[in-house]
């Protein structure tokens, strides 16, 4: 069983220091690399999506937070708040109020909904000592977050079109849901008292999934605060679950805050809040990631895409050339020569990346390269530019092969 605390240390990916703190790792350069490319992944995805995204600080008054209702429901999860000039601001523990104040800060008509709005921002939790671990429980959270701002009558269509999101997602990074949850309140006073906002909410999750066609199961006691979910729950190789991805809706947050489009009666009308994250944190993502790959990641996603290995200080020059290629198309390739030691030794050296791409005297001069694969394969000798075309396509593509099987 892979884990990914040991892993990540091991291959550089990230680490902590007690003089930052408890749950608030660090990202070395080639773990830095992953999320990186990770985030870009899912900006692109929702980019196509009709997201438009947006920047918000990771600081807010005391005052939002009571008016969005976390102050009173989730208070305990927060950090304490800092006095600044005769008020308290304190660390968001989501994105959501600042997203509602972006949208009441402009006028709306219904013919700009639904307006769905993104980001990759930061957020922080108390989460206490004893839970925290490597990247999976952490205190400063880069939260995959979005809001969609709709009516009614679109609700359902953006909770679907959520879910085909995270399903496209998963099919790159290669993951399968372990099972979808309809999370639900429980007993307590964790939850916001709107019984009918609660019910209209159940009821249009239900349909979604129901209408999916997907399988699920409804958990009390697992809603935001503010409404019920649906999450996408991942597990690891002993069969621990967690929550990556989710979907909410929420008639809470714009009731609290005051949000309105004007429709076509020329009346104000209020909109309904579509809470949806594809890969939930960063942070828990790359975790679950490192532990499922052990380090393997799919090509698109690894640190080091390509290592080239000159057999020789007589091949460097094309090894150099290749390398400037690979670069000229967003390739992440390094060259590891003889001062590195064998080629046996190098090739053990690089096991973990996707291609290894071995030049010899005859490779260099008919400017071709064998190509080793991660996963043993070894090919006859290829013209540099297809090999270039080949694994750059593969890449673009976010695919989880190695090789186009339609290639030999």
């Amino acid at each position: 069983m892979h884990d990914h605390r040991r892993l990540g240390r091991e291959l550089d990916l990230f680490d902590t220091d007690p003089l930052i703190g408890a749950g608030l790792p660090y990202w070395l350069p080639d773990g830095a690399t992953v999320r990186h490319t990770l985030e870009e992944y899912i900006r692109d995805a929702e980019r196509q999506a009709g997201y438009r995204h947006v920047y918000s600080p990771v600081l807010g008054k005391r005052e939002l937070y009571e008016i969005s209702g976390h102050w009173a429901h989730y208070s305990d999860d927060m950090f304490p708040p800092m006095d600044l000039g005769g008020e308290q601001v304190v660390l968001r523990p989501s994105l959501c109020p600042h997203h509602a104040l972006i949208y009441r800060s402009r006028s709306h008509s219904y013919r700009e909904l639904p307006l769905r709005m993104a980001e990759l921002g930061g957020m922080y939790r108390s989460e206490l000592s004893g839970v925290l671990g490597g990247l999976t429980r952490v205190r400063s959270i880069q939260l995959n977050d979005a809001h969609v701002f709709c009516t009614l009558d679109q609700v359902a269509d953006e909770v679907a079109a959520a879910l085909e999101l995270i399903r496209r997602a998963y099919r790159a990074l290669g993951i399968t849901p372990a099972r979808f949850r309809l999370s639900l309140p429980g007993p307590g006073g964790k939850y916001v008292d709107a019984p009918e906002l609660w019910r209209r909410s159940t009821a249009l999750l239900t349909e979604v999934l129901e209408r999916s066609g997907l399988p699920h199961e409804a958990v009390g006691g697992e809603a935001a605060f503010y409404g019920p979910k649906i999450d996408v729950q991942i597990a690891d190789s002993a069969g621990r679950e967690s929550t990556l991805s989710t979907v909410q809706v929420d008639f809470h947050q714009p009731e609290r805050f005051d949000l309105h489009y004007i429709g076509p009666d020329g009346a104000k009308h209020r909109p309904v809040m579509v809470h949806r994250s594809v890969i939930g944190s960063v942070e828990r993502a790359v975790a679950h990631l490192v532990e499922q790959y052990g380090g393997a990641f799919p090509a698109w996603l690894a640190p080091t895409q390509m290592v080239i290995l000159p057999v020789s200080e007589g091949e460097r020059e094309r090894a150099e050339a290749l390398a400037g290629s690979c670069d000229a198309i967003g390739l992440r390739a390094e060259i590891a020569g003889p001062e590195r030691g064998s080629l046996g030794a190098r090739v053990r050296e690089a096991r973990l990346v996707p291609y290894q791409a071995v030049i010899g005297a005859r490779e260099a001069t008919d400017d071709r390269v064998a190509l080793r694969l991660r996963n043993g394969r070894r090919l006859d000798p290829l013209p540099v530019v297809d090999v270039i075309d080949r694994i750059g396509a593969l890449v673009r593509d976010h695919s989880t092969e190695l090789w186009d099987s339609a290639d030999g």
